[in-house]
C-alpha cells in the first residue's frame, strides 16, 4: 500500500511546468536587465567619447587653460631666430590640480577650464544658454561631470615657428579621467557595483587660442 502510494507520488508530474517556468523566467529577467544595464553603459561610453571631441574643439578656440602659456613659449624661444622651428614643449593641466606640469609650472586658469567643461553659459545641462556647449552638456550623468575629471594638454605640433604672432601652433589633447558607470539592476541582483569607463581622449590642432575668437 505504501509502496503503491510512493510510486504514484513519484510518477506525478502536475506542477512541473510551473517549476520549469520559474527557473527560466529568473534567467530571462537576469539577461534582459543585464542587456539594459550594459546598453546604458555603452551609451555613456559613446557620450564620453563625443564629449572629449567637443572639449578639444572648444579648447582650440578658448584661452589656454595654462595661464600665461603664450608668454612662456615666447620666453622658451627667445634665443631662436624668428622663422626657425620652435623648441618642443608640453604642458599638462589636470583639472584636479591648481598647477600645470611643464614649462616650470603654470597656474590653471579656472575660467578657461570652466568654459571647456561647462560651455559658454557656465552651467551643466539644460536649459542651454546661448553660445558653445561644453563637455558637461554633451556627457550628462549623475553625479555631473566636473573640472576634476578633465585633463588638457598642450604640445608643440611642429607647425608654426618662433616669433610667430600668436605663438607656435600646439596640438591640444583633452582627456576624461576617473569616471565610473554605476550599475542599477545588476547592482541589486548580482552585487555588481561600478565599471570603470576607460580614459577618453580627443585631439585637435590649436587655432588662435582665444575666447574672444
Amino acid at each position: 500500500m505504501v509502496n503503491r502510494r510512493a510510486r504514484a507520488f513519484l510518477a506525478e508530474n502536475e506542477g512541473a511546468t510551473m517549476v520549469e517556468m520559474t527557473l527560466v523566467i529568473v534567467l530571462l529577467f537576469l539577461v534582459t536587465l543585464g542587456f539594459v544595464d550594459f546598453g546604458y553603459a555603452l551609451y555613456q561610453w559613446n557620450q564620453a567619447s563625443k564629449a572629449v571631441q567637443v572639449g578639444a574643439r572648444l579648447a582650440a578656440v578658448s584661452n589656454p587653460v595654462a595661464t600665461g602659456l603664450a608668454a612662456k613659449v615666447a620666453e622658451l624661444n627667445a634665443e631662436i631666430a624668428p622663422g626657425d622651428p620652435s623648441k618642443s614643449y608640453s604642458v599638462v593641466c589636470n583639472g584636479a590640480s591648481p598647477t600645470c606640469i611643464g614649462l616650470g609650472g603654470l597656474d590653471v586658469d579656472a575660467a578657461a577650464l570652466n568654459r571647456i567643461v561647462f560651455g559658454a553659459d557656465g552651467t551643466c545641462g539644460p536649459p542651454f544658454g546661448t553660445g558653445a556647449r561644453g563637455m558637461c552638456d554633451v556627457f550628462q550623468r549623475n553625479p555631473p561631470l566636473g573640472t576634476a575629471n578633465v585633463v588638457v594638454e598642450y604640445t608643440y605640433s611642429g607647425l608654426g615657428y618662433a616669433a610667430r604672432p600668436g605663438g607656435p601652433v600646439p596640438t591640444i589633447r583633452v582627456q576624461l579621467q576617473d569616471l565610473n558607470f554605476n550599475f542599477f539592476f545588476l547592482a541589486g541582483l548580482l552585487g555588481l557595483g561600478q565599471m570603470e569607463i576607460p580614459p577618453m581622449t580627443g585631439t585637435i590642432t590649436g587655432e588662435d587660442l582665444s575666447t574672444t575668437f
